[in-house]
């Protein structure tokens, strides 16, 4: 259920690396619990953020929630179709609902993800 080749947080945020950047978004089980999705605010271009900073934030029908750095990064360029269309996100959270793609400014924050199943046994404790 979620891509072996993402790394996760413990804040429901995904990263996938590319090349010589990283796409970060927020994960299925962030967009379930959050309801259908009105709004993004994301930063533009050219921003820094250490790990851990929040980034920006989506806002649902049921609540406003931060989304936070999965690791130290820039932003190079922000979803303008999530910004136009938010349920993007609802729609398809791994793929076509990416949020930004960044230029990593510390590679070791990588090691401080979790792995797919890593993050699948966070979650499943979480539904219990």
């Amino acid at each position: 259920m979620y891509p072996k080749e993402y790394h996760y947080t413990k804040e429901h945020e995904w990263v996938k690396r590319e090349e010589s950047h990283a796409v970060v978004g927020i994960t299925l089980y962030a967009q379930k619990q959050l309801g259908d999705i009105v709004y993004v605010d994301l930063p533009p271009a050219g921003k820094k953020f250490a790990s851990g900073q929040p980034f920006g934030s989506v806002e649902s029908v049921k609540a406003v929630s931060e989304i936070y750095a999965p690791l130290s990064m820039e932003i190079i360029e922000t979803n303008k179709e999530v910004s136009e269309r938010p349920e993007l996100i609802n729609e398809d959270a791994h793929n076509r609902g990416w949020l930004v793609k960044v230029k990593v400014t510390n590679e070791s924050d990588y090691e401080g993800l979790l792995s797919s199943e890593e993050y699948e046994d966070l979650i499943s404790q979480d539904q219990h």
